[in-house]
């Protein structure tokens, strides 16, 4: 096994496979040849490495990319991180229309692949048969967490998955674009495939109105969706009880079928980055992207403060001067929000991606959108609004864990591959797959890692594993399997705030 990975012939670093002492020669493979390079001091698993003299100013590329000048002349051998490595980011940019030559390509669709899934009477499809409960405002989580315990309780041996409740604390006193944003989540959230039925609860004086969700939410099949406003009725517990049942009794309904690959739609994800996330987990996620997406299926990637630095990437690959132009207001829109609120745009990697050998936002980003695969930009969305459009679609969403995860699920994600290198228990409204990038963590937290990348580093091929989590994700969404988070009811929804609260 080697000591250290060269990710591009122009790269100017390796990364450290394991923990190299000073005085030890790293072996690495550059254009097949081997090599090795002397540590010129300690560097920690998953950081960088210099392959050859740097001058200060000079860029410093990884991924055949700059990921930030140096602010030090650099030696061959040295530690590559925050004490001599800095971001080269800055503003607002202006883009220019460059799409790629082979834009129109996308990967050979290969065997035609399927799933045992759920299809509801509006052709969308599900790969679970759950009943949610969602709360118009947060004074009234209490009562809907209640009443999802009691209903699992009598209905637990019906057709039905489970009956799930999203605790927020938002709908109530807020105003504008903020409100807005609660609004058009939830009802996005109460059209999801995942869920048979749904019941909207409120409590009647927010400014949240059920009448409003009703018109967000639109035309559904009759029996779909219950209404109830606590407020109104003496005892809101039975009264929801017995509309709950309603939906069990629509649920039992649908049974599982074979559904086309081309029905799911996979959202994307990373958290709690690390130096190998672009090396092993986020690559794999963008081979899966393309299996999805060659399928005639949907890929939906976030996380926006974490595309800067590598958006342009993105740009090459939109469908046309339309989505071009989305992608760019994207991105801009974003800095705008960084600087609308006093912050600095590039206030990014956190400190336990920079544990993890991460040193700037463009090292960050480079490895982030990795997730979106080659697959082209079909579709630029809004916070809230669900996908319409099969291909990689991109979401208005900053890069905290829940807040993404819920804007996925929105937009109508079956499930979410969420790739990590320091881990995390959490869990979305829909089926989250945590993806370790190193054996360690899997080995460590086998109760929240569901498939280890790391095996990556230690002699498996990308087509192998990727086969083998495609299996995986088809078995997922047939039921066969489940998610840690499900086994483990972890499920939350957090909710973007941009607003006054009254």
């Amino acid at each position: 096994m080697n000591d250290m990975i060269v990710l591009h012939p122009k790269d100017d670093v390796g990364i450290a496979l394991k923990p190299l002492a000073a005085g030890e020669h790293a072996r690495c493979v550059i254009d097949g040849k081997e090599h090795a390079f002397e540590a010129r001091e300690d560097i920690p698993k998953g950081h960088k490495l210099a392959l050859r003299p740097i001058e200060k100013g000079s860029h410093v590329i990884k991924f055949g990319y700059s990921i930030g000048v140096a602010t030090a002349a650099i030696e061959p051998g040295s530690w590559i991180h925050t004490h001599n490595l800095k971001s080269c980011l800055s503003g607002k940019l202006d883009y220019e229309y460059r799409p790629s030559s082979s834009q129109t390509v996308q990967p050979a669709p290969g065997e035609r692949r399927t799933f045992q899934g759920y299809i509801r009477e509006d052709g969308e499809a599900g790969i679970r048969n759950e009943i949610w409960i969602i709360n118009t405002v947060g004074c009234i989580n209490k009562t809907c967490e209640l009443l999802a315990r009691m209903a699992n309780q009598q209905f637990k041996d019906r057709g039905i998955d489970g009956v799930y409740h999203f605790p927020h604390p938002y709908g109530c006193s807020q105003l504008g674009d903020d409100l807005q944003h609660t609004q058009q989540l939830l009802a996005s959230l109460a059209k999801h495939g995942n869920a048979a039925g749904v019941l909207i609860i409120g409590l009647g004086c927010e400014n949240n109105q059920i009448d409003e969700m009703k018109a967000l939410i639109g035309p559904v099949p009759p029996g779909r969706v219950k209404y109830l406003r606590t407020q109104e009725i003496e005892d809101e517990l039975e009264a929801g009880l017995e509309l709950i049942e309603e939906l069990v009794d629509y649920a039992e309904q649908f049974k599982r079928t074979e559904v086309p690959l081309s029905k799911l739609r996979v959202g994307l994800k990373c958290g709690g980055s690390d130096g190998l996330s672009g090396i092993t987990a986020n690559p794999l996620a963008g081979r899966i992207a393309d299996a999805v997406t060659a399928q005639g299926g949907s890929a939906l990637l976030t996380e926006v403060p974490e595309m800067f630095g590598a958006e342009t990437i993105l740009m090459e690959r939109a469908a046309d001067r339309q989505v071009f132009e989305d992608i760019t207001q994207l991105i801009n829109g974003f800095k705008e929000y960084f600087i609308r609120h006093g912050q600095e745009v590039y206030e990014n990697p956190s400190p336990g991606n920079k544990d993890g050998g991460i040193t700037t936002l463009e090292e960050k980003s480079l490895g982030c959108t990795q997730k979106g695969g080659r697959a082209i930009v079909t579709d630029v969305l809004k916070y809230g609004e669900r996908s319409v459009k099969t291909g990689l679609n991109l979401i208005e969403a900053p890069g905290n864990d829940l807040v993404s995860v819920t804007a996925l699920s929105a937009a109508g994600a079956h499930l979410v591959l969420f790739t990590t290198g320091r881990g995390t228990p959490f869990g979305g409204p829909v089926p989250t797959v945590k993806i370790s990038t190193n054996s360690q963590l899997a080995a460590r937290k086998s109760h929240w890692i569901d498939f280890n990348a790391g095996v990556l580093l230690e002699g498996s091929s990308m087509d192998q594993v990727q086969e083998e989590l495609l299996d995986y994700i088809i078995d997922l969404a047939s039921g066969s399997r489940r998610t840690n988070n499900e086994k483990h009811e972890f499920r939350e929804i957090s909710i973007f705030k941009d607003g006054v609260i009254l």
